[in-house]
């Protein structure tokens, strides 16, 4: 099994969860009789604000099973995430994020879980709320059930960063998803429906969350344009609608008229129609324009990631004169 963490702002909590894994470095059995050993946790550096490039490599040169995988520049969390299952080699792949939030004896159930119901895919399905605040667990929520209907047929609601996948797909899938795709949609595009097993959520302790109001709005927007084509097709319900209403109106102001009442006078009515359709023209322009600008990025062939060699080496891929290499 390979474990792929991406690294953003680790330095604190990594060594703790490290030493949490440490002990499925050796064989054991599961609860279900199932034999599995982590042979690898491939440590992705998202190039975050602390010193957690120091923590990967004093733990890469401790322990043999820690693969560190150096990005150029920081890509976010799904495209870190995409890059270290890139680099795994193991028969199953799981992700879980450096904070601690998630338990490592999790890992045996996701496993036996997917072996019980012949699942490529398993996502953690927490039994108590995430430890964010209350706002932010009703809108995720909310975005969840939006990118549902959006997407039609995909369950958005299990949906979760700690996970586990065949190793097979998951490296397919790193191999396939271009710039600004969703990971987890990815993945459905390939898998059957994905199982869960129930796991409990850890506190983060003072960690704060490297997401903002700003970034979450972002991540739900990349949820929606690479869920599939429902947002255009909502732009063309919508101007069905308001072509409908529009004739209706239409025809409520002929039968007025016949009928011998005068129609409205002055511009208000006028005002607010214009000011009604062109907001929605360009809100349809606008989600147009995004799915454009995805589908030309990915044509350019935009990397979602890049992996180089450890940015201590220089940019050469080795020690500077007179400087030890690790």
């Amino acid at each position: 099994m390979s474990i792929v963490i991406p690294v953003y702002r680790g330095g604190t909590h990594l060594p703790d969860l490290l030493q949490e894994l440490e002990p499925l470095t050796e064989p054991h059995t599961t609860a279900a009789g199932h034999t599995m050993r982590v042979t690898e946790v491939i440590l992705v550096h998202d190039c975050g604000p602390d010193d957690s490039d120091h923590v990967l490599r004093e733990a890469s040169e401790k322990h043999e099973w820690i693969l560190p995988v150096w990005l150029s520049r920081n890509f976010g969390q799904h495209p870190a995430t995409i890059a270290g299952m890139a680099s795994s080699s193991g028969d199953w792949i799981v992700t879980m994020d450096e904070d601690g939030q998630h338990d490592p004896a999790d890992i045996d159930s996701l496993l036996d879980t997917a072996m019980a119901k012949q699942a490529r895919l398993v996502y953690a399905a927490p039994v108590n709320p995430a430890p964010h605040s209350a706002f932010r667990n009703v809108t995720s929520r909310t975005s969840k059930r939006v990118i549902n209907l959006i997407a039609g047929g995909t369950d958005a609601a299990a949906f979760h960063s700690f996970r586990l996948v065949l190793g097979e797909v998951g490296r397919s899938v790193a191999a396939y998803a271009g710039h600004g795709v969703y990971l987890d949609v990815a993945l459905t595009w390939v898998t059957d429906a994905p199982a869960t097993a129930p796991v409990t959520l850890r506190a983060e302790g003072d960690r704060q969350s490297g997401y903002s109001t700003l970034k979450l709005l972002s991540h739900f927007w990349r949820m929606v344009l690479t869920s599939g084509t429902r947002g255009l097709r909502a732009v063309s319900l919508l101007g069905v609608v308001l072509a409908v209403l529009g004739a209706a109106v239409a025809c409520y102001f002929v039968i007025a008229r016949l009928n011998g009442d005068e129609p409205p006078q002055g511009w208000t009515s006028l005002v607010v129609l214009l000011l009604l359709m062109g907001g929605v023209i360009l809100f349809s322009l606008g989600v147009i324009a995004e799915y454009v600008g995805v589908a030309v990025s990915m044509a350019m062939g935009k990397p979602p990631y890049l992996i180089t060699s450890d940015p201590q080496l220089g940019p050469l891929g080795r020690a500077p004169d007179g400087v030890a290499q690790s």
